[in-house]
């Protein structure tokens, strides 16, 4: 695996970490969403990888070995030399469920050494979840998922993600990779602790959550929120929900995405049943760059080859909460990974990933995320 990364500051120029020659190498370019509205983005990307596979996706922080950048393009080429990938991309404005659009996307791969499947998806129309039950609703797809939804800073106007053309809204794209050369390994972790007391969903659709204990659940939100209510949806990032489906099954974080005052809803990155059981919960920065930490080591477990890339996606409520301090996490997964690996990533509305030991995806809030590939 040879790997390129640069980045293009803010006054327009590029700076390369490595400049070796690549052949057909997968390009992952992440960037601020006002970068990547302009017309002239993908001819710009092409002329620097004419035989590139390129993969645009907007972020709320770009990451760059240990540094997070706003408002730059960071590019990272890959050539893999033992490893055969293919990408499929759809658009959700295609399909009216959000579950059959991941079956069509899942069924344009051959099954056959699928080892693992990346995503970069829009992060604003979107159900993750529902997106994930689509991949996986194959019986014969057997690929580990990662991925994560693309940003756009704590904005929640856009996000833009394509292939090969320029950034569009509703675009998910998957990479799939084939062979048994290949070494993924994966993580998530959070850091998060619940507070105050636990209530019952009692109303709501796909990701969209309208009642908690038989109460309209954005006025016990922001009952919740006081003072902070007012800086909606953002404040929300700072006390996202943690959802229970059933008695025994591992919690999963939710972000309240965007709110509905005439519907009195929320809608959050994943689905939220009725029944789940609820918390409001809080973080310190400690907790959070302790969590990087702690999922740096689940996805270094059982490895047999150190990572020679770690593809990070983080959400940007830790962002928020870590502030002149988020540098913290990724320096705490680096010092665990090596500093043989290679970082690239960004800060999501969503993360995808198994649990640690699983092989079925979730959608995760609040989590830092990684994808350790080598050959």
């Amino acid at each position: 695996m040879k790997v390129n990364q640069a980045i293009r500051t803010k006054d327009g120029e590029w700076t390369f970490r490595q400049n070796e020659k690549l052949v057909k190498p997968l390009v992952l370019i992440f960037a601020d969403r006002y970068i990547l509205e302009s017309d002239t983005i993908y001819i710009e990307i092409r002329e620097l990888y004419p035989d590139g596979e390129l993969v645009f996706g907007s972020t709320s922080g770009e990451i760059l070995e240990t540094n997070v950048f706003e408002g730059t393009i960071t590019l990272t080429a890959i050539e893999f030399e033992k490893t055969k990938f293919k990408i499929v991309n759809e658009n959700v404005a295609d399909y009216v469920d959000i579950k059959k659009m991941g079956r069509a996307i899942a069924d344009q791969f051959e099954k056959e050494d699928l080892c693992h499947l990346f995503v970069v998806s829009d992060g604003s129309f979107v159900n993750g979840s529902g997106l994930i039950e689509g991949l996986e609703s194959d019986e014969e797809f057997k690929a580990s998922i990662t991925g994560g939804l693309c940003g756009d800073g704590a904005r929640f106007e856009k996000t833009l993600t394509s292939y090969n053309e320029n950034p569009k809204q509703g675009e998910v794209i998957a990479i799939g990779f084939y062979g048994s050369q290949l070494e993924v390994s994966y993580a998530n972790y959070g850091g998060w602790t619940s507070f105050g007391p636990e209530r019952t969903i009692t109303k709501s659709i796909g990701n969209v959550l309208y009642e908690i204990d038989g109460k309209p659940a954005l006025d016990l939100y922001k009952t919740y929120l006081g003072e902070k209510a007012k800086e909606l949806p953002k404040a929300a990032l700072l006390y996202p929900l943690t959802v229970q489906e059933h008695e025994g099954a591992e919690s999963l974080v939710r972000t309240i995405l965007n709110i509905d005052e005439e519907a009195n809803s929320m809608i959050l990155a994943g689905d939220v049943p009725v029944n789940s059981k609820v918390q409001l919960m809080m973080s310190t920065t400690g907790d959070i760059a302790q969590g990087a930490s702690n999922a740096a080591e689940f996805a270094m477990m059982n490895r047999k080859n150190s990572p020679q890339l770690a593809i990070l996606v983080s959400c940007v409520g830790r962002k928020l909460v870590l502030a002149q301090r988020t540098e913290e996490e990724i320096e705490e997964v680096k010092e665990v990974i090596g500093n043989q690996a290679k970082i690239t990533g960004f800060y999501s509305y969503g993360e995808m990933a198994p649990f640690a030991g699983k092989n079925e995806c979730q959608l995760h809030n609040q989590t830092m995320t990684l994808t350790l590939l080598s050959e």
